[in-house]
């Protein structure tokens, strides 16, 4: 003799899903090619050489993945002070990640590199921390305009801009602290290497 079970009587399971990967989220390649060519870089506070600000924790020190740049004044007298693109962009991330990492916007930039097959290599800025945004998801960006202000992630430290510099397709937060660089670059020496010049060979690492 068959049985049938009514289909409200079995029971319910949820489903698990695995946690999200944001790793997997990457450019596409039209989106790569739409991207304008960034041959010049600038400290993105202070004057155009990064005068007035002082890098008070860089690269790789405490296993720190960007630089902390602050005004000469200290504790908060850069709050609200404008924050610069860095180069030409395409803004690609615009957000609140996390309370620590206050507001963050990210950057791409099709940068020449005569030592790629294409011709170029894909590098984002990054720029966390922030008071305010002033641009918008899809905008392009001219290397020097305004993106926001600087702030203190809600509190959570005195002013300064956590700057970042990514060789990377993937579009992600990330974490501002780890054991091995990953995807990120020296922002201080990159940006002294692009600061002025029309195209490299290959960028520092």
């Amino acid at each position: 003799m068959a049985f049938l079970i009514c289909a409200s009587c079995r029971p319910q399971v949820e489903p698990v899903l695995a946690p999200f990967d944001a790793a997997f989220v990457r450019l596409y390649v039209r989106e790569i090619a739409a991207l304008p060519l960034a041959v010049r870089f600038e400290s993105p506070m202070g004057t155009e050489l990064g005068g007035l600000t002082y890098n008070a924790q860089p690269f790789r020190i405490t296993r720190h993945l960007g630089d902390d740049l602050n005004g000469i004044g200290g504790w908060n007298s850069d709050q609200g002070d404008l924050v610069y693109a860095s180069g030409t962009g395409r803004v690609i991330y615009t957000g609140m990640p996390s309370d620590g990492w206050g507001n963050m916007v990210i950057l791409a930039h099709r940068v020449p590199d005569k030592s790629m097959a294409q011709g170029y290599k894909i590098f984002q800025t990054v720029y966390a921390h922030l008071e305010t945004v002033k641009v918008k998801m899809g905008e392009m960006i001219s290397r020097g305009a305004p993106l926001g202000t600087v702030g203190t992630a809600n509190g959570h430290y005195w002013a300064h801009l956590h700057f970042e510099i990514r060789e990377s397709l993937s579009v992600y937060p990330g974490m501002g602290y780890s054991d091995e660089p990953q995807d990120r670059v020296s922002p201080e020496a990159f940006v002294k290497a692009y600061s002025g010049v029309a195209a490299l060979n290959q960028a520092p690492k």
